[in-house]
């Protein structure tokens, strides 16, 4: 069995999902193994069937860990016959953006530079995942070293969008994206720099939380720029993102980027009253968008307006400053890689890693600096508010043709895509901020295009985030709708 170059060298015995388990949310299966209804065995075959049978249309994983995953799965049942159960995640199916450390299974950030790189243990939220009972089966495809907001650039060949197959997902997280709109595993990890979680959850229909800096550790994790990199849940119901966050939240003494913050149990949080909410629709966010779009993000708002005391302000919030300060870190990782071994990377990352000019140390050290008094001060922008609503993504999903004429012109000049930069013209400013966003789902195009909707708010608001995200999801069937899965994939 062959996936996106790994072959699943730890083939197991696989039947097809005929029970239709795979369509379950999270929430849901982890119900049913709670009272038995099914084990995690079950789940997990499910689901190994479901990568068999429609991954080789999307191309989501990387490596799929099969014989691994039934082991696990066999060994979480007999805890359950015993009266053990470690969780809410117990059994559960679970898969990992591959930039994210797994103890000896590939861990190749999509390119070809690690395509052999195996870590020698966890990152921090793998073992979090582990020790909750969740069960790996495999690594998902990515925009290489997560550097591009398409998500078609990786060494193991383009993820596709389920709802339509000559489409991007977004990225960087494309093939989290991927996986959890098609139904090939319950949640997924991602992480975002610019808005990776955020982008791909916009494009395939689902839901993504990119947390406040420092509440989930990023130990273990490729990384593109520290200073800005997250890693959260990429799930199909918001519920199940809160699910997910209750698991990864919580302080990693390890991790430079940790911040202390008291346990919160999110999915109590997600719960809590949103009628007394006050939003604001900041006017930046809602300039050049695609008519369709726009329709949608009305619409949205407008059923918000019913369910809080409505939108009171459309002020902005403060300027963070341009991403590309921070480049400086992202050419110190790939220093030497890029010196010695350039081949090895996808040509538009390789020009753009060797053609950028490294910043004097002055202005990245006054950048930092800048950034820190940012992040100390955003939650006064939010005096007169509580969470800001915006629309997660200006435009539709692109054409995976479009994205990869856009890296053609990108090589030649030796910039960032064009493509890239148009997907986090929304997004970015929250990783600056270092502030709680999630995407969900707001409507589709006329075409059947998801369309995403943002909900923001100051530092460790995660709760009232989700509590509204969960208000709206509860008053529309957005979340409900499935891709087809039935077109033709393109030449």
């Amino acid at each position: 069995m062959h996936l996106s170059g790994h072959a699943m060298a730890q083939a197991a015995p696989i039947v097809s999902d005929e029970t239709g388990l795979t369509g379950l949310t999270l929430s849901e299966a982890s119900a049913m193994i709670y009272d038995r209804q099914v084990t995690a065995t079950q789940l997990t075959e499910a689901v190994l069937a479901r990568i068999l049978t429609i991954d080789s249309s999307l191309n989501s994983y990387i490596t799929v860990t099969g014989e691994n995953a039934i082991a696990d799965a066999r060994r979480l049942d007999k805890e359950q016959k015993s009266g053990k159960l470690r969780g809410p995640l117990h059994g559960i199916p679970i898969a990992l953006k591959d930039n994210i450390d797994t103890v000896g299974i590939p861990t190749t950030a999509a390119s070809a530079v690690y395509r052999e790189r195996i870590p020698e243990e966890d990152a921090e939220v793998t073992r979090r995942l582990k020790q909750a009972g969740a069960i790996i089966v495999g690594k998902l495809n990515l925009h290489e070293f997560a550097a591009g907001g398409t998500g078609h650039a990786s060494a193991f060949g383009a993820t596709r969008n389920p709802w339509a197959l000559d489409r991007v997902t977004g990225g960087s997280s494309s093939g989290s994206g991927g996986a959890v709109a098609g139904e090939l595993c319950f949640g997924a990890l991602g992480t975002d720099t610019g808005g990776s979680i955020r982008i791909p959850s916009s494009w395939c229909g689902i839901v993504g939380l990119k947390p406040t800096y420092g509440l989930v550790s990023i130990r273990g994790i490729i990384p593109l720029i520290y200073t800005l990199d997250h890693c959260g849940p990429m799930t199909r119901s918001v519920g199940d993102a809160a699910l997910m966050l209750n698991t990864l939240a919580g302080f990693d003494p390890l991790d430079a980027a940790a911040v202390a913050h008291p346990s919160e149990d999110y999915v109590v949080a997600s719960q809590q009253p949103v009628d007394a909410l006050r939003l604001c629709a900041p006017e930046e966010f809602y300039v050049e968008l695609d008519p369709e779009v726009e329709g949608a993000i009305k619409t949205a708002t407008a059923l918000l307006s019913t369910l809080t005391t409505g939108v009171v302000s459309q002020q902005n919030l403060p300027a963070c400053g341009d991403l590309m300060q921070f480049f400086a870190e992202v050419l110190a990782f790939h220093e030497k890689h890029i010196q010695e071994t350039p081949e090895l990377y996808q040509a538009s990352t390789g020009r753009f890693l060797k053609s950028f000019p490294l910043p004097p140390v002055s202005d990245y050290i006054r950048a930092r600096d800048t950034l820190a008094r940012l992040r100390r001060t955003i939650d006064g922008a939010f005096r007169d508010f509580d969470l800001v609503v915006l629309p997660t993504e200006r435009i539709l999903p692109m054409t995976l043709a479009d994205a990869e004429r856009s890296d053609k012109v990108a090589e030649q000049t030796g910039e960032m895509s064009a493509d890239t930069f148009i997907a986090i013209a929304n997004t970015y400013q929250f990783n600056m901020y270092g502030i709680p966003a999630l995407s969900l789902p707001c409507g589709f195009s006329k075409s059947g295009l998801p369309i995403g909707m943002t909900i923001a708010g100051p530092r460790f608001s995660e709760g009232k985030i989700l509590a509204l995200a969960k208000a709206f999801e509860e008053a529309t069937t957005w979340h409900k709708r499935s891709p087809p899965l039935t077109q033709t994939r393109p030449n």
